[in-house]
């Protein structure tokens, strides 16, 4: 029924706006204005087996910072950073970004770099059933001999497997699964983990602290070791160098096996606030230091 001194432009406007109104809401609620198109973005997924349980999404405010290895070379061993990068929900995408990006210039300094090809970049990140597959840019399989290979999977493998979700890692390039990489046919045609890359690993392998680190006393020392009766020296150093402290550490097994260990070792906190870990093995023969690894530090003051 036409309302009294309607004319019909009236009544298509009175039809069309309550029709708009509705759209723009519906726009609204999907977080986009027309036109908008998503952009493209780097996914970790994980993927959980059992039953999902859904958790409602509560806005908590800006990520808490987080701290994760790196895994570098030190000579042709494999050596380790602590970096801390922005709080995230995918840990694993930051870690190997960060990987990719390359040591900073405190890590050169203590001797850290890379063989993994400057311009690598990461495609994405997926996890399932402790499975990590990480897809890279063409440019991660260029160049290079077989050590440059061999530390680049070594690299990649260790930083991804830091994680609790992470046992093992496959390796695709630009989406194609890899088999071989680089000239030099590194096989890498299963999930690669820890174990297949441990002979990169040097002697004694601190883990932590690492480059980067703010330590106080007494400094927690971990990681493993392939040495002669399972012993090895620990120092403390100043800023000039000088022993603030010493421990001789015993890991879980001798060479040729490879054992973990971890000891805490006290010291008097130095000015200035820095330092150096400096870890060796005693030549049987001669008494020399051997192994030898240092990792600069910056003390805390103790509370």
């Amino acid at each position: 029924m036409r309302r009294a001194g309607a004319t019909p432009t009236v009544l298509a406007l009175l039809f069309v706006l309550p029709l708009a109104a509705g759209l723009a809401v519906v726009l609204a609620a999907c977080g986009e204005e027309p036109g908008d198109s998503p952009a493209p973005a780097v996914t970790e997924t994980v993927t959980v087996t059992a039953s999902p349980t859904v958790t409602p999404t509560v806005d908590t405010g800006p990520a808490t910072p987080m701290t994760v290895s790196l895994y570098f070379l030190r000579g042709e061993a494999l050596g380790v950073a602590h970096r801390t990068v922005a709080g995230s929900t995918m840990p694993a995408t930051a870690a190997v970004n960060s990987l990719l990006g390359g040591p900073d210039k405190r890590e050169k300094a203590a001797g850290l770099d890379t063989t993994i090809p400057e311009g690598t970049t990461l495609n994405g990140v997926t996890i399932e059933d402790g499975t990590a597959r990480v897809d890279l840019s063409d440019e991660y399989a260029s160049g290079g001999g077989t050590l440059s290979m061999q530390a680049r999977i070594a690299q990649v493998v260790y930083t991804l497997t830091q994680f609790r979700t992470v046992k093992r890692v496959e390796f695709l390039v630009d989406g194609e699964p890899v088999e071989a990489l680089g000239g030099e046919g590194i096989v890498i045609d299963e999930p690669q983990r820890r174990a297949h890359w441990k002979g990169l690993l040097p002697a004694i392998f601190v883990e932590t602290p690492a480059v980067g680190d703010r330590v106080s006393s007494p400094v927690t020392v971990k990681g493993t070791a392939m040495v002669f009766e399972a012993t090895f020296q620990a120092e403390v150093l100043g800023p000039d160098g000088d022993v603030l402290a010493s421990a001789t550490v015993t890991a879980t097994r001798g060479a040729p096996g490879r054992g973990t260990f971890g000891v805490e070792i006290a010291f008097d906190t130095p000015s200035p606030l820095r330092g150096a870990l400096r870890v060796y093995e005693v030549s049987m023969e001669d008494g020399s230091r051997m192994n030898t690894v240092k990792i600069p530090l910056r003390f805390l003051v103790s509370d």
